[in-house]
């Protein structure tokens, strides 16, 4: 009983996380193709930009990604209006 529960807890947390990462990635495309995401790699790490303001330096590409999706979901940037 308990392999089957600890089974089923840890497929759940795959279907979580698969949807977090579709989430993340389909907002960085939304971004991209509107170009207000940038990044570059420095002697810091990852910087990454969203509507021409720094939001995130992380050594990893994908931590920095993670990172600049939530402060710009946070209040902690200003959004711009999308260009239409």
């Amino acid at each position: 009983m308990l392999a089957i529960t600890r089974d089923t807890v840890r497929s759940e947390a795959a279907k979580l996380a698969d949807r977090e990462d579709a989430t993340l990635w389909r907002w960085f495309s939304e971004l991209y193709e509107d170009g207000r995401i940038r990044w570059c790699r420095s002697a810091q790490g990852w910087l990454v930009s969203v509507d021409h303001r720094h939001v995130a330096t992380e050594a990893d590409f994908d931590a920095a990604i993670r990172i600049a999706r939530e402060r710009y979901f946070s209040g902690k940037l200003r959004r711009a209006d999308p260009r239409r």
